[in-house]
Protein backbone atom coordinates (compact mmCIF):
# COMPACT_ATOMS: atom_id res chain seq x y z
CA UNK A 1 0.00 0.00 0.00
CA UNK A 2 1.05 3.52 -0.73
CA UNK A 3 0.35 7.03 1.86
CA UNK A 4 -1.79 4.01 4.21
CA UNK A 5 -1.88 4.57 7.75
CA UNK A 6 -0.04 1.52 8.23
CA UNK A 7 2.91 3.48 6.31
CA UNK A 8 2.50 6.57 8.86
CA UNK A 9 2.51 4.06 11.96
CA UNK A 10 6.18 2.81 10.35
CA UNK A 11 7.92 6.13 9.71
CA UNK A 12 7.08 7.39 12.93
CA UNK A 13 9.08 4.98 14.05
CA UNK A 14 11.55 5.45 11.92
CA UNK A 15 11.52 9.11 12.52
CA UNK A 16 11.87 8.14 16.35
CA UNK A 17 14.86 5.88 15.70
CA UNK A 18 16.18 8.83 13.50
CA UNK A 19 15.81 11.04 16.44
CA UNK A 20 17.33 9.24 18.89
CA UNK A 21 20.61 8.32 16.48
CA UNK A 22 21.54 12.08 16.38
CA UNK A 23 20.44 12.81 19.97
CA UNK A 24 23.51 9.86 20.79
CA UNK A 25 25.62 11.31 17.95
CA UNK A 26 26.06 14.31 20.09
CA UNK A 27 25.73 13.83 23.63
CA UNK A 28 29.06 12.96 23.54
CA UNK A 29 29.40 16.54 22.61
CA UNK A 30 27.71 17.55 25.15
CA UNK A 31 30.29 16.37 28.14
CA UNK A 32 33.62 16.47 25.52
CA UNK A 33 35.23 18.79 28.25
CA UNK A 34 34.54 15.86 30.84
CA UNK A 35 35.64 13.05 28.51
CA UNK A 36 38.55 14.74 28.12
CA UNK A 37 39.58 15.37 31.80
CA UNK A 38 38.37 12.02 32.21
CA UNK A 39 40.64 10.23 29.32
CA UNK A 40 43.44 13.49 29.60
CA UNK A 41 43.18 13.74 26.11
CA UNK A 42 43.93 16.93 23.80
CA UNK A 43 41.86 18.94 21.08
CA UNK A 44 43.04 16.46 18.14
CA UNK A 45 41.73 13.05 19.98
CA UNK A 46 38.77 14.73 21.38
CA UNK A 47 38.23 15.14 17.75
CA UNK A 48 39.30 11.96 17.04
CA UNK A 49 35.76 10.43 19.01
CA UNK A 50 34.12 11.66 16.06
CA UNK A 51 36.07 10.64 13.34
CA UNK A 52 36.55 6.86 14.25
CA UNK A 53 32.96 6.72 14.76
CA UNK A 54 31.98 8.18 11.06
CA UNK A 55 34.95 6.05 9.70
CA UNK A 56 32.97 3.05 10.55
CA UNK A 57 29.72 4.40 9.02
CA UNK A 58 31.07 5.50 5.68
CA UNK A 59 32.86 1.90 5.80
CA UNK A 60 29.54 0.19 6.07
CA UNK A 61 27.49 2.53 4.45
CA UNK A 62 27.85 0.82 1.15
CA UNK A 63 28.18 -2.41 2.28
CA UNK A 64 24.82 -2.02 4.27
CA UNK A 65 23.34 -0.12 0.85
CA UNK A 66 24.05 -3.36 -0.83
CA UNK A 67 22.16 -5.39 1.32
CA UNK A 68 19.25 -3.11 1.54
CA UNK A 69 18.74 -3.23 -2.04
CA UNK A 70 19.06 -6.56 -2.11
CA UNK A 71 17.79 -8.28 1.08
CA UNK A 72 14.97 -7.19 3.84
CA UNK A 73 15.59 -4.16 4.40
CA UNK A 74 13.66 -3.99 7.80
CA UNK A 75 16.08 -6.59 9.20
CA UNK A 76 18.69 -4.82 8.15
CA UNK A 77 17.83 -1.81 10.24
CA UNK A 78 16.99 -3.87 13.33
CA UNK A 79 20.22 -5.82 13.75
CA UNK A 80 21.86 -2.74 12.92
CA UNK A 81 20.09 -0.49 15.67
CA UNK A 82 21.20 -3.52 18.37
CA UNK A 83 24.51 -3.49 17.74
CA UNK A 84 24.72 0.39 17.80
CA UNK A 85 22.71 0.54 21.09
CA UNK A 86 25.47 -2.31 22.59
CA UNK A 87 28.45 -0.28 21.80
CA UNK A 88 27.08 2.63 23.09
CA UNK A 89 26.38 1.17 26.59
CA UNK A 90 29.72 -0.88 26.40
CA UNK A 91 31.44 2.88 25.70
CA UNK A 92 30.33 4.33 28.70
CA UNK A 93 31.67 1.95 30.97
CA UNK A 94 35.54 1.84 29.52
CA UNK A 95 37.55 2.86 32.33
CA UNK A 96 40.12 6.09 32.51
CA UNK A 97 43.01 4.29 31.08
CA UNK A 98 41.70 2.35 28.31
CA UNK A 99 41.06 5.50 26.16
CA UNK A 100 41.37 3.18 22.99
CA UNK A 101 38.76 0.82 23.74
CA UNK A 102 36.46 3.81 24.01
CA UNK A 103 37.25 4.38 20.48
CA UNK A 104 36.82 1.03 19.44
CA UNK A 105 33.18 1.15 21.05
CA UNK A 106 32.71 4.00 19.09
CA UNK A 107 33.18 2.83 16.24
CA UNK A 108 30.99 -0.07 16.64
CA UNK A 109 28.13 2.81 17.11
CA UNK A 110 28.88 3.63 13.29
CA UNK A 111 28.38 0.21 12.04
CA UNK A 112 24.63 0.42 13.85
CA UNK A 113 23.51 3.67 12.57
CA UNK A 114 25.30 2.61 8.78
CA UNK A 115 22.42 0.44 8.47
CA UNK A 116 19.90 2.59 9.53
CA UNK A 117 20.88 5.87 7.88
CA UNK A 118 20.99 4.35 4.36
CA UNK A 119 18.06 1.74 4.53
CA UNK A 120 15.42 3.67 5.92
CA UNK A 121 14.82 6.34 3.23
CA UNK A 122 14.70 4.00 0.74
CA UNK A 123 11.86 2.63 2.92
CA UNK A 124 9.97 5.97 3.24
CA UNK A 125 10.06 6.31 -0.73
CA UNK A 126 8.45 3.30 -1.16
CA UNK A 127 5.98 4.14 1.31
CA UNK A 128 4.97 7.67 -0.22
CA UNK A 129 4.76 9.44 -3.30
CA UNK A 130 4.08 13.02 -4.91
CA UNK A 131 3.32 15.67 -2.01
CA UNK A 132 2.90 13.41 0.51
CA UNK A 133 6.50 11.95 0.30
CA UNK A 134 7.76 16.02 0.36
CA UNK A 135 5.84 16.00 3.56
CA UNK A 136 7.23 12.91 5.25
CA UNK A 137 10.96 14.07 4.10
CA UNK A 138 10.59 17.35 5.37
CA UNK A 139 9.45 15.90 9.01
CA UNK A 140 12.09 12.97 8.69
CA UNK A 141 15.01 15.29 8.47
CA UNK A 142 13.42 17.10 11.68
CA UNK A 143 15.81 14.67 13.51
CA UNK A 144 18.97 15.89 12.01
CA UNK A 145 18.75 19.50 14.10
CA UNK A 146 16.44 18.46 17.04
CA UNK A 147 17.97 15.33 17.71
CA UNK A 148 21.29 17.67 17.77
CA UNK A 149 20.35 19.93 19.68
CA UNK A 150 18.63 17.52 22.27
CA UNK A 151 22.21 15.55 22.54
CA UNK A 152 23.89 18.92 23.64
CA UNK A 153 21.04 19.61 26.17
CA UNK A 154 20.77 15.70 27.40
CA UNK A 155 24.37 14.73 27.55
CA UNK A 156 25.35 17.74 29.21
CA UNK A 157 22.39 17.98 32.06
CA UNK A 158 22.10 14.39 32.51
CA UNK A 159 25.95 14.21 33.68
CA UNK A 160 25.52 16.98 35.73
CA UNK A 161 22.07 15.21 37.54
CA UNK A 162 23.79 12.22 38.17
CA UNK A 163 27.54 13.04 38.87
CA UNK A 164 28.81 11.64 36.16
CA UNK A 165 29.55 11.81 32.14
CA UNK A 166 28.65 8.49 31.59
CA UNK A 167 25.30 8.64 32.15
CA UNK A 168 24.96 11.34 29.63
CA UNK A 169 25.19 8.93 27.20
CA UNK A 170 23.87 6.03 28.90
CA UNK A 171 20.81 7.44 28.46
CA UNK A 172 20.48 7.28 24.72
CA UNK A 173 21.33 3.76 24.69
CA UNK A 174 18.32 2.77 27.16
CA UNK A 175 15.64 4.92 25.41
CA UNK A 176 16.74 3.18 22.10
CA UNK A 177 16.12 -0.94 23.47
CA UNK A 178 12.43 0.72 23.74
CA UNK A 179 12.31 2.35 20.27
CA UNK A 180 13.78 -0.90 19.12
CA UNK A 181 11.23 -3.36 20.00
CA UNK A 182 8.84 -0.51 18.42
CA UNK A 183 11.02 -0.63 15.26
CA UNK A 184 10.40 -4.45 15.53
CA UNK A 185 6.31 -4.61 16.13
CA UNK A 186 5.22 -1.48 14.01
CA UNK A 187 7.22 -1.39 10.58
CA UNK A 188 7.28 -3.55 7.51
CA UNK A 189 9.03 -4.02 4.32
CA UNK A 190 7.08 -2.38 1.54
CA UNK A 191 7.24 -3.22 -2.12
CA UNK A 192 10.18 -1.97 -4.05
CA UNK A 193 8.90 1.07 -6.20
CA UNK A 194 5.68 0.54 -5.03
CA UNK A 195 5.09 4.28 -4.89
CA UNK A 196 6.75 5.34 -8.27
CA UNK A 197 4.27 2.46 -9.69
CA UNK A 198 1.15 3.96 -8.32
CA UNK A 199 2.62 8.08 -9.19
CA UNK A 200 2.83 7.13 -13.13
CA UNK A 201 0.09 7.22 -15.26
CA UNK A 202 1.70 4.21 -17.87
CA UNK A 203 1.01 0.68 -17.55
CA UNK A 204 4.73 0.12 -18.88
CA UNK A 205 5.86 1.40 -15.26
CA UNK A 206 9.54 -0.37 -14.97
CA UNK A 207 10.38 -1.39 -11.61
CA UNK A 208 12.55 -4.51 -11.95
CA UNK A 209 16.13 -3.78 -13.29
CA UNK A 210 18.82 -6.63 -14.64
CA UNK A 211 22.02 -4.67 -14.16
CA UNK A 212 24.67 -6.14 -11.90
CA UNK A 213 26.15 -3.91 -8.68
CA UNK A 214 28.95 -2.61 -10.22
CA UNK A 215 26.84 -1.44 -13.66
CA UNK A 216 24.75 0.42 -10.91
CA UNK A 217 27.68 2.19 -9.62
CA UNK A 218 28.81 3.08 -13.47
CA UNK A 219 24.96 4.80 -14.33
CA UNK A 220 25.07 6.61 -10.64
CA UNK A 221 28.44 7.79 -11.76
CA UNK A 222 26.66 9.06 -14.92
CA UNK A 223 24.09 11.02 -13.09
CA UNK A 224 25.63 14.36 -12.57
CA UNK A 225 22.75 16.12 -10.48
CA UNK A 226 23.88 12.88 -7.72
CA UNK A 227 28.04 13.95 -8.01
CA UNK A 228 27.22 17.56 -7.62
CA UNK A 229 24.83 17.19 -5.19
CA UNK A 230 26.91 14.68 -3.03
CA UNK A 231 30.09 16.90 -3.02
CA UNK A 232 27.92 19.73 -2.23
CA UNK A 233 26.19 18.09 0.76
CA UNK A 234 29.86 17.29 1.91
CA UNK A 235 31.22 20.55 2.12
CA UNK A 236 27.92 21.58 4.02
CA UNK A 237 28.61 18.56 6.48
CA UNK A 238 31.68 19.54 7.31
CA UNK A 239 30.91 22.44 8.24
CA UNK A 240 27.68 21.45 10.19
CA UNK A 241 29.51 18.62 12.01
CA UNK A 242 32.67 20.47 12.88
CA UNK A 243 31.02 23.54 14.40
CA UNK A 244 28.40 20.85 16.32
CA UNK A 245 31.25 19.19 17.59
CA UNK A 246 33.73 22.08 18.50
CA UNK A 247 31.65 25.14 19.23
CA UNK A 248 30.46 24.56 22.28
CA UNK A 249 33.57 24.45 23.39
CA UNK A 250 34.41 27.70 21.78
CA UNK A 251 31.88 29.04 23.80
CA UNK A 252 32.99 27.46 27.51
CA UNK A 253 36.75 28.47 26.32
CA UNK A 254 35.24 32.32 26.04
CA UNK A 255 33.44 31.81 28.84
CA UNK A 256 36.19 31.02 31.08
CA UNK A 257 38.45 33.86 29.46
CA UNK A 258 35.86 36.43 30.25
CA UNK A 259 35.73 35.16 34.10
CA UNK A 260 39.26 35.39 34.17
CA UNK A 261 39.91 31.95 34.71
CA UNK A 262 43.38 30.03 33.73
CA UNK A 263 41.79 26.95 32.52
CA UNK A 264 38.35 26.01 31.21
CA UNK A 265 38.68 23.31 33.98
CA UNK A 266 37.84 25.73 36.39
CA UNK A 267 34.64 26.83 34.63
CA UNK A 268 31.82 26.22 36.79
CA UNK A 269 29.18 23.23 36.12
CA UNK A 270 26.47 25.60 35.88
CA UNK A 271 28.05 27.64 33.28
CA UNK A 272 28.61 24.51 30.94
CA UNK A 273 25.43 23.38 31.42
CA UNK A 274 23.97 26.35 30.22
CA UNK A 275 26.07 26.52 27.23
CA UNK A 276 24.63 23.22 26.36
CA UNK A 277 21.51 24.55 27.07
CA UNK A 278 21.66 27.64 24.60
CA UNK A 279 23.37 25.88 22.17
CA UNK A 280 21.64 23.05 21.83
CA UNK A 281 18.34 25.62 21.98
CA UNK A 282 19.48 27.07 19.24
CA UNK A 283 20.55 24.22 17.38
CA UNK A 284 17.30 22.95 17.29
CA UNK A 285 15.49 26.42 16.73
CA UNK A 286 17.80 27.00 13.85
CA UNK A 287 17.19 23.29 12.52
CA UNK A 288 13.86 23.28 12.41
CA UNK A 289 13.25 27.20 11.16
CA UNK A 290 15.55 26.00 8.02
CA UNK A 291 14.33 22.61 7.25
CA UNK A 292 10.77 24.14 7.35
CA UNK A 293 11.14 27.36 5.52
CA UNK A 294 14.26 25.50 2.83
CA UNK A 295 11.37 23.34 1.87
CA UNK A 296 8.39 25.73 2.10
CA UNK A 297 10.43 28.32 -0.19
CA UNK A 298 11.61 25.70 -2.66
CA UNK A 299 7.66 24.69 -2.89
CA UNK A 300 6.71 28.05 -3.56
CA UNK A 301 8.63 28.62 -6.51
CA UNK A 302 8.72 25.36 -8.21
CA UNK A 303 5.10 26.30 -7.95
CA UNK A 304 5.13 30.43 -8.88
CA UNK A 305 3.22 30.48 -5.42
CA UNK A 306 2.27 34.51 -4.78
CA UNK A 307 5.58 36.54 -5.20
CA UNK A 308 7.39 33.81 -7.03
CA UNK A 309 5.68 33.93 -10.10
CA UNK A 310 8.53 35.63 -11.94
CA UNK A 311 10.88 33.13 -10.71
CA UNK A 312 8.95 30.10 -10.90
CA UNK A 313 11.27 27.04 -11.99
CA UNK A 314 11.79 23.59 -11.46
CA UNK A 315 15.25 23.76 -10.17
CA UNK A 316 14.11 24.88 -7.21
CA UNK A 317 15.46 22.57 -4.86
CA UNK A 318 19.22 22.98 -5.50
CA UNK A 319 19.05 26.89 -5.77
CA UNK A 320 17.44 27.19 -2.64
CA UNK A 321 20.28 24.73 -0.91
CA UNK A 322 23.03 26.92 -2.68
CA UNK A 323 21.24 30.05 -1.67
CA UNK A 324 21.25 28.54 1.69
CA UNK A 325 24.53 28.12 2.20
CA UNK A 326 25.87 31.23 0.29
CA UNK A 327 24.18 33.58 2.86
CA UNK A 328 25.48 31.24 5.94
CA UNK A 329 29.02 31.83 5.16
CA UNK A 330 29.26 35.89 5.72
CA UNK A 331 27.00 35.22 8.92
CA UNK A 332 29.42 32.52 10.06
CA UNK A 333 32.65 35.17 9.10
CA UNK A 334 31.01 37.88 11.33
CA UNK A 335 30.68 35.61 14.35
CA UNK A 336 34.11 34.25 14.23
CA UNK A 337 35.67 37.80 13.85
CA UNK A 338 33.49 39.56 16.76
CA UNK A 339 32.18 36.89 18.42
CA UNK A 340 35.02 37.54 21.57
CA UNK A 341 33.65 41.13 21.78
CA UNK A 342 30.36 40.21 22.61
CA UNK A 343 28.83 36.54 23.35
CA UNK A 344 25.41 37.73 22.24
CA UNK A 345 26.47 38.21 19.00
CA UNK A 346 27.90 34.93 19.13
CA UNK A 347 24.77 33.12 19.69
CA UNK A 348 22.87 35.50 17.44
CA UNK A 349 25.53 34.85 13.84
CA UNK A 350 25.91 30.94 14.85
CA UNK A 351 21.32 30.76 15.43
CA UNK A 352 21.16 32.27 11.52
CA UNK A 353 24.13 30.74 10.37
CA UNK A 354 22.78 27.53 11.18
CA UNK A 355 18.71 28.17 9.78
CA UNK A 356 20.42 28.81 6.76
CA UNK A 357 22.94 25.99 6.26
CA UNK A 358 19.73 24.00 7.26
CA UNK A 359 17.77 24.78 3.86
CA UNK A 360 18.96 21.92 2.69
CA UNK A 361 18.42 19.04 4.93
CA UNK A 362 14.35 18.17 3.68
CA UNK A 363 15.53 18.37 -0.24
CA UNK A 364 19.01 16.42 -0.62
CA UNK A 365 17.41 12.80 -0.47
CA UNK A 366 14.02 13.52 -1.47
CA UNK A 367 15.51 15.48 -4.59
CA UNK A 368 17.95 12.34 -5.43
CA UNK A 369 14.62 10.00 -5.14
CA UNK A 370 13.33 11.69 -8.53
CA UNK A 371 16.72 10.47 -10.21
CA UNK A 372 17.62 7.20 -9.04
CA UNK A 373 15.48 4.29 -9.93
CA UNK A 374 14.22 2.18 -7.15
CA UNK A 375 16.31 -0.39 -7.31
CA UNK A 376 19.28 1.72 -6.88
CA UNK A 377 18.46 4.08 -4.37
CA UNK A 378 19.82 1.92 -0.95
CA UNK A 379 23.39 1.92 -2.92
CA UNK A 380 23.16 5.37 -4.06
CA UNK A 381 22.45 6.66 -0.68
CA UNK A 382 25.30 4.55 0.88
CA UNK A 383 27.78 6.37 -1.38
CA UNK A 384 26.28 9.80 -0.72
CA UNK A 385 26.45 8.72 3.24
CA UNK A 386 30.16 7.31 2.36
CA UNK A 387 31.48 10.22 0.44
CA UNK A 388 29.77 13.39 2.72
CA UNK A 389 30.87 11.80 5.84
CA UNK A 390 34.83 10.68 4.91
CA UNK A 391 34.92 14.53 3.47
CA UNK A 392 33.34 15.89 5.70
CA UNK A 393 31.96 15.56 9.51
CA UNK A 394 34.46 12.41 10.02
CA UNK A 395 37.40 14.32 9.18
CA UNK A 396 36.41 17.82 10.29
CA UNK A 397 36.51 17.77 13.96
CA UNK A 398 39.98 15.55 13.80
CA UNK A 399 41.67 18.12 11.24
CA UNK A 400 40.22 21.48 13.42
CA UNK A 401 41.27 19.69 16.71
CA UNK A 402 44.46 18.94 15.27
CA UNK A 403 45.13 22.42 13.63
CA UNK A 404 43.96 24.17 16.80
CA UNK A 405 46.61 22.35 18.86
CA UNK A 406 49.38 23.03 16.30
CA UNK A 407 48.04 27.26 16.75
CA UNK A 408 48.07 27.07 20.57
CA UNK A 409 51.67 25.15 21.17
CA UNK A 410 50.58 23.54 24.70
CA UNK A 411 48.90 26.43 26.18
CA UNK A 412 45.89 25.87 28.39
CA UNK A 413 44.91 29.30 28.44
CA UNK A 414 40.87 30.04 27.66
CA UNK A 415 42.38 32.61 25.66
CA UNK A 416 44.45 30.94 23.87
CA UNK A 417 42.01 28.28 23.27
CA UNK A 418 39.02 30.24 21.96
CA UNK A 419 41.94 31.63 19.36
CA UNK A 420 43.23 28.24 18.12
CA UNK A 421 40.21 26.68 17.99
CA UNK A 422 38.24 29.79 15.54
CA UNK A 423 41.14 30.14 13.74
CA UNK A 424 40.81 26.78 12.40
CA UNK A 425 37.59 26.77 11.76
CA UNK A 426 37.67 29.89 9.09
CA UNK A 427 38.25 27.59 6.54
CA UNK A 428 34.56 26.37 7.23
CA UNK A 429 33.46 30.07 5.41
CA UNK A 430 35.21 28.87 2.18
CA UNK A 431 33.80 25.45 1.53
CA UNK A 432 30.32 27.11 2.39
CA UNK A 433 30.91 29.00 -1.03
CA UNK A 434 32.38 25.75 -2.57
CA UNK A 435 29.22 24.10 -1.42
CA UNK A 436 26.74 26.86 -3.14
CA UNK A 437 28.21 26.74 -6.37
CA UNK A 438 28.39 22.87 -6.43
CA UNK A 439 24.65 23.13 -5.70
CA UNK A 440 23.95 25.87 -8.72
CA UNK A 441 25.44 23.43 -10.77
CA UNK A 442 23.11 20.83 -9.98
CA UNK A 443 20.42 23.08 -10.66
CA UNK A 444 21.85 23.27 -14.41
CA UNK A 445 21.58 19.07 -14.41
CA UNK A 446 18.43 18.04 -12.87
CA UNK A 447 15.88 18.47 -15.22
CA UNK A 448 18.01 16.49 -17.78
CA UNK A 449 18.84 13.77 -15.06
CA UNK A 450 14.82 13.68 -14.30
CA UNK A 451 14.06 12.86 -18.11
CA UNK A 452 16.61 10.03 -18.00
CA UNK A 453 15.02 8.31 -15.21
CA UNK A 454 11.10 8.51 -16.43
CA UNK A 455 12.42 7.07 -19.74
CA UNK A 456 13.79 4.27 -17.54
CA UNK A 457 10.62 3.74 -15.40
CA UNK A 458 8.98 4.04 -18.70
CA UNK A 459 6.80 7.20 -16.91
CA UNK A 460 7.98 9.65 -20.31
CA UNK A 461 5.10 8.33 -22.96
CA UNK A 462 2.92 11.05 -21.77
CA UNK A 463 4.83 14.27 -21.40
CA UNK A 464 1.33 16.75 -21.67
CA UNK A 465 0.25 14.57 -18.29
CA UNK A 466 1.67 15.97 -14.75
CA UNK A 467 3.53 13.48 -12.61
CA UNK A 468 3.75 14.36 -9.15
CA UNK A 469 7.42 13.79 -7.92
CA UNK A 470 8.25 14.35 -4.22
CA UNK A 471 11.38 16.92 -4.41
CA UNK A 472 8.59 19.15 -3.37
CA UNK A 473 5.05 19.22 -2.53
CA UNK A 474 3.09 20.22 -5.54
CA UNK A 475 6.24 19.49 -8.02
CA UNK A 476 5.80 18.01 -11.10
CA UNK A 477 7.94 15.89 -13.68
CA UNK A 478 6.38 16.35 -16.74
CA UNK A 479 6.33 20.35 -15.92
CA UNK A 480 5.93 22.86 -19.18
CA UNK A 481 10.07 24.11 -18.23
CA UNK A 482 11.05 20.25 -18.30
CA UNK A 483 9.42 19.48 -21.32
CA UNK A 484 10.92 22.51 -23.37
CA UNK A 485 14.31 22.16 -21.54
CA UNK A 486 13.79 18.45 -23.26
CA UNK A 487 13.55 19.85 -26.75
CA UNK A 488 16.42 22.18 -27.00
Amino acid sequence: MVNSQKDYISVTVLFIVNLLNYVDRYTVAGVLTQVQTYYNISDSLGGLIQTVFLISFMVFSPVCGYLGDRFNRKWIMIIGVGIWLGAVLGSSFVPANHFWLFLVLRSFVGIGEASYSNVAPSLISDMFNGQKRSTVFMIFYFAIPVGSGLGFIVGSNVATLTGHWQWGIRVSAIAGFIVTIALVLFTYEPERGAADRANGDSKDTVITTNTTYLEDLVILLKTPTLIACTWGYTALVFVSGTLSWWEPTVIQHLTAWHQGLNDTKELAPTDKDRVALYFGALTTAGGLIGVIFGSMLSKWIVTGWGPFKRIQTERAPPLVSGGGALIAAPLLLIGMIFGEKSLVLLYIMIFFGLTFLCFNWGLNIDMLTTVIHPNRRSTAFSYFVLVSHLFGDASGPYLIGLISDLIRHGSTLPKDQYHSLVTATYCCVVLLLISAGLYFVSSLTLLNDRRKFRMEMGLDDIQSKPIRTSTDSLERIGSNEDVASSRL
